[in-house]
């Protein structure tokens, strides 16, 4: 990971809060100063793992926390488990925050009911397009499974509860 970052807009100091979105073989990390997208990365789970070793404590880190809703789950959910907690183990339990999907639908959206492409438009209205290569808007970078992993830094950052 990147170190902190070290911009200090008029508003103050940018914090800089990692987020994973966690996946029984590969997860999604991205790294969000509330304004943009500072480095994301979809990789096998032993990849994030080195990484949080390597890393310990530099930034907050939410992870989203995998929730019951009463039906019966299989093998890929508590494979997902066990990762996230190997990753709170590996970056140290003090620096990590665990946020359920459900908490990021009601910051972002305001409702249960909120599907993944709703959450993506919440969050391309609150911090703007991703842009391109040539033209980088604040989300460059995120595509694919980096958009459900995006909402779990945006929603620490608030200090939502």
């Amino acid at each position: 990971m990147p170190r902190p970052s070290v911009r200090t807009p008029a508003a103050g100091p940018v914090i800089t809060v990692a987020g994973i979105d966690p996946g029984p073989e590969e997860s999604a990390l991205v790294l969000f100063d509330g304004q943009r997208v500072v480095n994301a990365t979809y990789q096998p789970n032993e990849f994030i793992l080195a990484e949080l070793q390597r890393t310990p404590g530099i930034y907050p880190l939410a992870i989203e926390r995998i929730a019951s809703f009463g039906m019966p789950v299989g093998a890929e959910v508590f494979e997902t488990v066990y990762w996230t907690g190997r990753f709170a183990q590996a970056y140290g339990v003090e620096h990590v925050e665990r946020i359920t999907r459900i908490d990021v639908k009601m910051h972002l959206c305001h409702t249960s009911r909120a599907k993944d492409g709703n959450i993506r438009q919440a969050l391309i209205d609150r911090f703007g397009e991703a842009g391109t290569k040539k033209n980088p808007g604040p989300l460059y970078g995120i595509s694919g499974d980096l958009w459900s992993a995006l909402p779990v830094p945006s929603h620490s950052m608030t200090g939502c509860r």
